[in-house]
């Protein structure tokens, strides 16, 4: 299944898009939650006929397709030869920070670049959504708690990760640095996690193009890794790291995002997303 929330920001609505493309709007259901991603949620939502389901009409917006995620968790250098192109050594553990929630936004928001920003990078990466609680889990048991996978985008600003302080966590966070969906897909639909392809462009050129059968550490390998030092949660989303391609890995010199650019992303089987990135402005 692929399932999402449209509408506008804070009255989104659960929905499903059925095996033509259609947005299905699951009219008398419970939103997108942790409750509803245990496998008898699931299975309760696979029964439904989506023919039966109202037909949602028009351009939509799709939200954050989990509602009430409680740790956003990130693995970096988690490709071999994104590791290379950051100079750095291939990790013998997964490296492992923060994404603060409250950057979570819809897969086509706008991203904002930071006040003063001058290195405000992109990652396409493969998602997890967590379904059933974990702790002390073995990796042969890890995808059992896998609700399901969806793209994201962990946009980074390179300055406040590397350059202030060993903490990347600051560099991670920062308001609409991510954005997650357009749709959660279960993981019975996707099948192998390590066999997806991916890809990145900015304004229209290619510059990540990847694969999940490259990642150094596997989507199992990472559940069961932070199920050791944390409780994993219903909901909780871990993003598992980018293939080569980074604006900050580009010859001869680094190429950052600015307003006005267009940064489009997508995964095999999880849908596409589309950001433009937009200048910062005061709240008023």
């Amino acid at each position: 299944m692929k399932l999402c929330r449209y509408g506008t920001p804070g009255n989104e609505q659960p929905g499903l898009i059925d095996a033509d493309g259609r947005l299905r709007a699951l009219t008398g259901h419970a939103d997108i939650a942790a409750e509803t991603l245990s496998p008898e949620s699931l299975a309760k939502l696979a029964a439904i006929d989506p023919a039966t389901l109202p037909l949602v009409e028009g351009e939509q917006r799709y939200g954050v397709p989990v509602s009430g995620t409680r740790k956003f968790i990130a693995i970096g250098l988690n490709y071999a030869d994104h590791a290379a192109e950051s100079n750095l050594p291939i990790p013998a553990e997964p490296v492992v920070f923060n994404k603060w929630v409250s950057c979570l936004q819809g897969a086509n928001d706008p991203v904002v670049i930071p006040r003063d920003s001058k290195k405000t990078d992109w990652e396409v990466e493969l998602g997890i959504v967590i379904g059933t609680r974990a702790e002390y889990v073995e990796t042969a048991d890890a995808l059992a708690h896998v609700a399901g996978y969806l793209v994201v985008n962990d946009v980074s600003e390179r300055h406040w990760q590397i350059e202030r302080g060993a903490t990347w966590d600051k560099g991670k966070g920062f308001p609409t640095f991510g954005p997650v969906g357009p749709w959660l897909v279960t993981a019975d639909e996707v099948g192998d996690p390590q066999n997806l392809s991916m890809w990145l462009d900015v304004n229209g050129k290619r510059m990540q193009d990847g694969s999940t059968k490259t990642m150094i550490f596997s989507v199992a390998e990472i559940v069961a890794y932070c199920s050791q030092f944390m409780t994993l949660e219903p909901g909780d989303i871990i993003t598992t790291g980018t293939p080569p391609g980074v604006g900050m890995g580009q010859k001869p010199e680094p190429r950052y995002l600015k307003a006005g650019d267009v940064v489009t992303l997508g995964i095999e089987k999880l849908g596409e997303q589309r950001q433009d990135f937009v200048a910062w402005q005061p709240r008023r």
